[in-house]
């Protein structure tokens, strides 16, 4: 996992939440988030991830019910 990514995970509060995701969603965030060759572009994905985290039942922009929050 890059810096950049875990900082943001662990400043969020939000590394146990992508912890409990399953094995392909998160190396699917990484690989995403590391194609990005614009530093603009790596930071909106990044931020699109975080989101997802926070909100649950979301995973690329898709409706993923098993990481629903209660």
């Amino acid at each position: 996992m890059p810096d950049d990514m875990y900082q943001a995970l662990v400043d969020e509060g939000m590394m146990d939440t992508y912890e409990d995701r399953p094995d392909y969603q998160q190396n699917d965030y990484v690989g995403w988030i590391n194609r990005a060759k614009k530093a603009e572009t790596r930071q909106k994905r990044l931020d699109q991830m975080l989101d997802e985290l926070r909100k649950g039942g979301v995973y690329m922009k898709m409706d993923h019910p098993p990481s629903a929050r209660i």
